[in-house]
Parts: C-alpha cells; structure tokens; sequence
C-alpha cells in the first residue's frame, strides 16, 4: 500500500522537525515528496519518495534519528515520544513509542503533545 502523505503524519513531522536547525529544514523540504507505504496502529509510518527527484539532506550516509520530540501531557505526564528516522539523507520513517499503559499514545496525541515537549 502507498498512500499519498497523510495531514496526521505531515502536521507531526512538522512539529518535531524544528525550524532553526538547517538539516531539519532540510528534510522538512523533503515533506511534499514523501508517501507512506505502510502503518500500524499508533501511527507509526514507514516513508519513501522518489530519490531521483529529491537530493539526499545533509545528514550522512546509514540509518539514524534525525529527530526527535518527548510528548508531555497537560498534567506533565511524559507517556511516550516521537522520533524521525532518515536513511542517507531521506525522511524513512516516523516513529510514536509508548512508555505508558495508562495513556494512549499515537498520532493524535503527538499532534497535541510536543509542542509541550522536548525537542532534540
């Protein structure tokens, strides 16, 4: 399955890509390009684009977390984060991790959660 970008997915790498790091410029560039081709049920995405129409980021060469964002609820609860992966300088997947049993964590509440947050 390939799917065009979702709102849920572009507004979260929004969020926790900042805007005064320039790889996170960058790969926020890179955005309109990207296509999921597969997710799971906290929202977790798998990402591709076409690299021959797109230069890689500055970020180097294997797999790494480009980014990443605690999510903080509005009782300071700290139940999970988001991160971002690239893959030789290309968006490759966004990840919403679960700490906790007692809070739902998914794309929806990394939506509304970083901007409490830490970023990195």
């Amino acid at each position: 399955m390939i799917e065009r970008l979702p709102a849920d997915v572009s507004e979260v790498l929004a969020l926790v890509l900042d805007q005064d790091d320039p790889v996170h410029v960058a790969l926020r560039a890179r955005v309109p390009h990207l296509r999921v081709t597969g997710r799971c049920g906290c929202g977790t995405a798998d990402l591709a684009l076409d690299t021959r129409s797109v230069e890689p980021a500055p970020v180097g060469a294997g797999r790494f977390v480009a980014a990443e964002a605690v999510l903080t609820t509005e009782t300071g609860a700290c139940p999970g984060k988001v991160l971002v992966f690239t893959e030789d300088g290309y968006l490759s997947w966004l990840e919403v991790c679960s700490w906790s049993d007692d809070i739902e964590v998914d794309l929806a509440a990394a939506r509304a959660w970083p901007r409490a947050g830490h970023r990195t």
